[in-house]
């Protein structure tokens, strides 16, 4: 692995760490009462987290107080979480321990950090010198996607499922998080 490659990988994987931290604290607040979240009320709540960056990165300005870092964080968990639902299907209700959420969160977050680092040696970092913003629109087109998707009942022709659209969004929102914490760090 080159030295690029492995400084992504502990970036994504610092990062990773503290969404991680964030679902464990909300697993002990909620439980997984995201159990019950139906494909479409995911899929909407991906939307909203990513149409809020959208906005802010339009005015300028939160009216709320919390910025685009938090949203990213949200979009990563929740695409873990639909990876989850995708895989066993809603549930009726929280039918699932924390230390089984945690594993079931664990086990896709690695699986999908592995996706990311393949196309980013097939891709050569490319991410990096993109902007922000297109990481935004690319999440909500990534969220288009699952919608129709959804409103095909699942059935696609050559187009990837649910679930790569999931790994993407959580990425995208990844790369996010890495070059905020690195325009962070540089002022």
């Amino acid at each position: 692995m080159s030295d690029k490659a492995s400084h992504t990988e502990s970036q994504a994987r610092t990062a990773l760490a503290e969404c991680r931290s964030l679902f464990e604290n909300k697993l002990h607040d909620y439980g997984a009462s995201w159990r019950i979240l139906r494909p479409s009320s995911l899929t909407d709540q991906l939307f909203i987290k990513a149409k809020r960056i959208r906005s802010l990165e339009t005015k300028k300005k939160s009216l709320v107080g919390e910025g685009i870092r938090p949203e990213y964080i949200a979009l990563i968990n929740y695409g873990i979480i639909g990876l989850i639902q995708t895989e066993l299907g809603c549930a009726d209700n929280t039918d699932m321990d924390n230390t089984t959420a945690l594993r079931h969160y664990d086990r896709l977050a690695e699986d999908t950090l592995q996706l990311m680092l393949r196309k980013n040696h097939d891709y050569d970092e490319a991410w990096r010198s993109m902007r922000l913003s297109s990481y935004t629109d690319f999440i909500l087109t990534k969220i288009q996607r699952i919608k129709e998707i959804e409103d095909h009942e699942g059935e696609t022709y050559v187009s990837e499922g649910v679930d790569s659209n999931y790994m993407d969004i959580i990425n995208y929102a990844l790369f996010g998080l890495i070059k905020m914490a690195e325009q962070e760090h540089s002022i």
